[in-house]
């Protein structure tokens, strides 16, 4: 199996949404900008948010066992996607990719 890269890039606030309709919470998300994590044999690795694996496991999955190209060409690179959690007021963005093999 293949190891798979999970970077995290982005994170949309939707405050009009928070102000409508969520409770304040003092403690959201600990995940940052440019953070990474490594998924080996496509498991969840070490300290990845739950609600966020959810949203992209099949995915890690997936790409680990060599399959890609999901929805006939929807990323330039193949062996990727990009993959957001399932936070409707805040969520972040991932970009998943197969890591490179060095010989």
């Amino acid at each position: 199996m293949k190891k798979v890269r999970i970077t995290a890039i982005r994170q949309t606030e939707y405050y009009d949404l928070m102000e409508k309709y969520e409770n304040t919470i003092e403690h959201t998300c600990d995940i940052r900008v440019g953070q990474q994590w490594i998924s080996i044999d496509g498991k969840c690795p070490d300290g990845m948010c739950p609600s966020a694996w959810s949203s992209m496991q099949y995915f890690v999955e997936s790409l680990a066992k060599g399959e890609g190209n999901f929805y006939d060409g929807w990323m330039r690179n193949p062996m990727s996607a990009m993959i957001s959690c399932n936070d409707g007021f805040r969520p972040f963005s991932f970009y998943i990719e197969v890591m490179e093999e060095k010989c």
